[in-house]
């Protein structure tokens, strides 16, 4: 594979300018160094003293929370330990280097004083595969430094390889920009340079066609020639019997995170492996630029924007009368626990709170699914609880009556964008704008009185504008009436609490991408949203319980 190399420049105030180092624990204990510019973007966001700072902007679905010194992963919620230790300052060696670390080395050179064995997992990598290929014979390459030598050391030249025989060296490949060199233009086949030669250079005698016309820029080539070049090279490299040591799961999928990437190339190229170093791709989060012209309202729904207000109290109802409607007495319990006491439905109920006018040893099964609980711990869920005339299942999660949660005042805006999303190119896009403000809590809230946060508001939110699209949309409407989209608790990506945060119904909040998956393409985001409104009791039939 041919691409492109760049050198990067760390400025000294940088994190690897002073020396510092971020690190995160393995699974095995060890500590795992991040790549540069991750180290860099967590080290600046150290230093402005911000509590944490989320690294999806740079392609990785993790924030780090500076209060706890952890990693946290936004998809699967695992936390990890970090730290940060300062090491030498980057680079570690300055200055040109000596001759005798020349490439190619010089005969004759000074050994370089043996460094003691580490007995790390990267560094007994390293040396393996190292004598691995040690044993096999020539096709080891050397370390190659950052600037190639003006005049290339005296060294013996290689004779010419016959028609039809393969380059002995064919190890030294993409590490770096070194010019070509005219003495050594049989010898490094397979090195990819700033100047490509043409296929006919592998017969041809060294030294020869140094300037010629024949030998093509990387600029002057094409995607497609690219490709052939780079499948031709590949096919000269396994010929040649070079080992392949293949790094998976760079997606973030599996405990290998993708920071090691850049790691594991350095391991490979340090132990003459041909490696190919990428960047991540970039996070699109919003389309492009729409005016208020190409927005569009969306048909079969009315109006663009939606409005909660604080919550109105039902008067009328004690506990006991609205359990009434959901449940049947049991006259003779059967010999099980009751899942929310833990004790025996012959025995009373192990509910120790205030007094309540039921009788502790009564016991009612739930009309619907059929559970049995003891009515003392039923009317003490219920009081715990949103007292909002609907009562859930403990046990199977079954909605009695109209579940509605504990969201704060806020506005719904929804409209249709001239843009299509991944995996929907035959369609537009509704975008869902919400905008909730901080504020003081209320009684139905944790802490009632006391201030929240809205982080990260207005947030934006895309569907499909397609028919299954338009009505997870109808759906949506009806769980923002209901004050079921967000609610007040802690933030599991930051730590923050008393914070706005999501109340288990997916959103998709990329418009252009999937890094973080909260993005399309996803074939199966539109049906799993349908099953996560379901379980909060939102089906189509709530639609036309909405219109009654």
């Amino acid at each position: 594979t041919i691409r492109p190399v760049r050198r990067s420049y760390y400025d000294p105030s940088s994190a690897p300018g002073k020396g510092v180092v971020w690190e995160w624990e393995n699974d095995s204990g060890s500590w795992t160094p991040y790549d540069m510019d991750v180290g860099i973007t967590i080290q600046r966001a150290y230093e402005k003293q911000h509590p944490w700072v989320d690294l999806s902007a740079i392609g990785f679905c993790y924030v780090i929370d500076f209060a706890t010194m952890g990693q946290i992963n936004r998809q699967t919620q695992r936390k990890r330990r970090v730290r940060r230790r300062l090491d030498m300052v980057y680079p570690l060696v300055s200055g040109t280097l000596p001759k005798s670390q020349s490439w190619p080395a010089s005969p004759g050179a000074a050994a370089a004083p043996p460094v003691p064995a580490c007995a790390c997992p990267q560094c007994l990598l390293v040396m393996s595969v190292k004598a691995t290929m040690s044993a096999t014979g020539p096709g080891t390459a050397t370390l190659q430094p950052r600037k190639a030598p003006a005049v290339p050391p005296a060294t013996p030249k290689a004779p010419a390889p016959a028609p039809g025989t393969k380059a002995p060296d064919s190890m030294a490949t993409v590490r770096g920009s070194l010019k070509p060199l005219a003495a050594q233009g049989s010898r490094r086949q397979a090195v990819s340079t700033p100047t490509l030669s043409s296929a006919s250079s592998n017969t041809s005698p060294p030294g020869a066609g140094s300037g010629k016309a024949s030998r093509p820029g990387l600029g002057t080539l094409n995607r497609n020639h690219l490709q052939r070049l780079a499948i031709a090279q590949s096919r000269v490299l396994i010929a040649s019997g070079v080992p392949t040591v293949p790094v998976k799961n760079l997606t973030g999928s599996s405990p290998v995170n993708p920071a090691l990437a850049g790691i594991t190339g350095i391991l490979m190229s340090a132990a003459g492996l041909p490696v190919c170093l990428t960047r991540p791709p970039k996070l699109v989060l919003h389309p492009p630029p729409v005016s208020k012209s190409e927005i569009q309202s969306i048909p079969g729904i009315s109006h663009t924007c939606r409005k909660t207000t604080k919550k109105q109290a039902k008067k009328g109802k004690t506990p006991e009368e609205v359990l009434k409607k959901y449940l049947q007495k049991v006259r003779h319990p059967p010999d099980e626990d009751c899942t929310i006491c833990m004790e025996r439905l012959s025995a009373p109920s192990g509910y120790k709170g205030p007094q309540l006018a039921i009788k502790p040893d009564l016991v009612g099964k739930l009309v619907k699914c059929g559970h049995v609980f003891h009515l003392h711990c039923l009317v003490a869920m219920y009081n715990n609880g949103n007292k909002d005339g609907s009562l859930q299942c403990p046990t199977c999660k079954t909605i009695y009556g109209v579940k509605t949660g504990t969201q704060p005042p806020g506005k719904m805006e929804y409209h249709i964008i001239p843009h299509a999303l991944p995996g929907h190119s035959d369609c537009k896009t509704i975008r869902i704008i919400y905008n909730i403000p901080p504020g003081v809590q209320g009684p139905e809230h944790p802490n009632p009185g006391k201030s929240f946060t809205a982080r990260g508001f207005p947030r934006h939110c895309y569907l499909p504008d397609s028919e299954k699209g338009r009505k997870v949309l109808k759906l949506l409407l009806v769980a923002w009436d209901r004050r079921l989209i967000f609610a007040i608790g802690t933030s599991s990506t930051t730590g923050e609490s008393d914070t706005v945060i999501w109340n288990e119904i997916h959103h998709k909040t990329e418009f252009g991408s999937n890094l973080t998956g909260h993005g399309y393409p996803d074939i199966n985001y539109l049906d799993n949203v349908l099953a996560e409104l379901a379980a909060q009791g939102i089906t189509e039939e709530s639609l036309a319980q909405e219109k009654d």
